[in-house]
């Protein structure tokens, strides 16, 4: 008897899951349908011994699992798994994976360009001049309105909130620009901030010091709204904010006090509160915010990457191998009195 294989999410251009996983040597069966819903999961996947599907807005709740009866693997695409419950995963014995080493270098080049489009005023000048702003050498409205808030990189700090890997694919790219790097995260082993040669800081420092502020934490209940206008009425009012992790992270409204009143000098995100950002909210009214549509994850070789991985992510998984991006590795011997040998079908 052959495998069977949920495919929850619907991806233009995503390859044919059956083909691939069949091509690693494996009698399988994929089923496919968009599922936006805990009902809609557990109706398709509650006898798949796998599934494939989006843990950043697929809810892969307590609920949904406890009824995945030969649910043996969930495969998260991507890095994000804000509503996968791995604990409930632990509990019945399935194995749950994202994708760890997905578009870090495209998120941290992203970064890299918010953090200048703040600090040379990028998208101003360009709106200026489009819109007949341009009005000779030297022009008096760019001298006082935009110059004054355009700086250099090199000998600004870099605070990044958050030490996962796209954070430490940034610090080449920032030290290439001369900047002091401090970093805030509590769980992160003290050896990696002395190996990648940066300064490890508490949260009150980092927002004191940073002249701009990258955010790269999970959201987490701990996370959600951790920078509230108390926290950024403690950042310089110079300072600039970046966020490509979590919109959430930052209280919107709080932002939008912070920009409008001077209490920072800048934002760029390409994260919001909800997703998309609402048309009527202030913040869009600010020429001192900028927001760009949740794509710093996009690029081709990263799609292609993102696509196809799962596949043998799955594969490996069910010929008896671990996956690479577990993030449940402490379910392993309560998998393995479940399953015996991945590679046995139930």
């Amino acid at each position: 008897m052959g495998f069977k294989v949920a495919q929850v999410f619907d991806i233009p251009l995503a390859p044919d899951y059956e083909k691939l996983i069949k091509g690693e040597g494996l009698d399988v069966e994929v089923v496919k349908k968009l599922c936006m819903s805990e009902e809609e999961i557990i109706d398709i996947a509650h006898d798949a011994d796998a599934i494939i599907g989006v843990a950043t807005f697929q809810p892969f709740s307590k609920k949904v699992i406890q009824r995945l009866t030969k649910c043996r693997f969930i495969q998260s695409m991507g890095i994000g798994y804000d509503k996968l419950d791995v604990a409930a995963a632990t509990e019945h014995g399935v194995l749950a994976a994202n994708i760890p080493d997905y578009c870090l270098e495209e998120v941290s080049d992203h970064a890299m360009a918010l953090i200048l489009a703040c600090t040379r005023r990028i998208v101003k000048l360009n709106e200026t001049v489009k819109s007949g702003g341009w009005k000779g050498e030297p022009d008096p409205d760019m001298q006082k309105q935009i110059w004054p808030k355009m700086s250099r990189l090199k000998g600004q700090t870099l605070g990044l909130l958050g030490f996962g890997r796209i954070p430490q694919t940034l610090i080449p790219k920032a030290k290439g620009f001369g900047m002091r790097i401090i970093v805030c995260d509590p769980y992160t082993p003290e050896s990696v901030f002395a190996k990648l040669g940066v300064e490890k800081v508490d949260l009150d420092k980092l927002l004191r010091e940073s002249d701009i502020l990258s955010i790269h934490s999970a959201l987490t209940p701990e996370t959600q709204h951790m920078l509230g206008l108390e926290e950024l009425k403690k950042m310089k009012p110079t300072a600039n904010l970046v966020n490509t992790a979590r919109g959430p992270i930052v209280d919107g409204k709080a932002l939008y006090t912070a920009l409008k009143e001077g209490i920072i000098s800048g934002a760029a995100v390409d994260v919001t509160e909800p997703e998309p950002i609402a048309q009527d909210d202030p913040l869009l009214t600010l020429d001192n915010f900028i927001v760009t549509a949740h794509s710093a994850h996009f690029s081709i070789p990263a799609f292609m990457e993102l696509t196809h991985r799962p596949a043998r992510e799955v594969a490996r998984v069910l010929k008896g191998e671990w996956p690479v991006g577990w993030l449940n590795p402490e379910v392993k011997e309560k998998y393995i009195q479940k399953w015996g040998k991945a590679n046995q079908s139930h």
